[in-house]
């Protein structure tokens, strides 16, 4: 008996009777800061254990961040990796901050400014991260330090996304 119902599950198997469920693949997204916790948690600037870099050389001063944002220069180590990407239909978008401080990945129709007015770069807030956290929205979509967040259930096209936070950190996902 138990032979015979094996060679019947097998052979409805074989004939393509059932079907094993695939789980949907997954794209890493890495958020990457430089802050040295030394300048940045100091009472005068974020404050105590705010930044919470452990990365060896993590070298951008709190006020270093600044001055080089306003002059639209800011610092190209504080970023999402990769740049750009390419998925299928389904695929989820996990996004790990390996960096010191909370980031946000936040869907914007256009790339712009953030919700704090010194770290734009001359660029004015996009309506997405105007409100900063007092807006649900971009409240979801913050990672803090050694965290993740996925993002499921993106649609076909082109999606922008940027740290409502530090602006120049963005990323392009095109859904095909």
């Amino acid at each position: 008996m138990k032979l015979a119902m094996g060679l019947l599950i097998s052979s409805v198997m074989l004939a393509g009777g059932w079907e094993i469920e695939k789980a949907p693949s997954v794209a890493q997204v890495v958020a990457l800061d430089e802050c040295d916790p030394a300048t940045f948690n100091a009472p005068t600037a974020a404050g105590p254990d705010f930044c919470k870099n452990v990365a060896v050389g993590a070298s951008t001063t709190f006020s270093t961040l600044f001055a080089d944002a306003a002059a639209g220069h800011p610092d190209p180590k504080w970023d999402f990796e990769p740049d750009s990407m390419n998925v299928k239909e389904g695929t989820i978008v996990s996004v790990v901050n390996s960096g010191g401080e909370p980031h946000t990945f936040t869907e914007v129709a256009k790339f712009g400014g953030g919700f704090i007015g010194p770290l734009n770069g001359g660029e004015a807030a996009v309506p997405e991260c105007s409100a900063g956290f007092s807006s649900v929205a971009v409240a979801k979509t913050r990672i803090l330090q050694g965290s993740q967040q996925q993002f499921v259930g993106l649609s076909k096209g082109e999606h922008l996304f940027q740290c409502c936070i530090h602006p120049w950190m963005r990323m392009k996902v095109e859904v095909k």
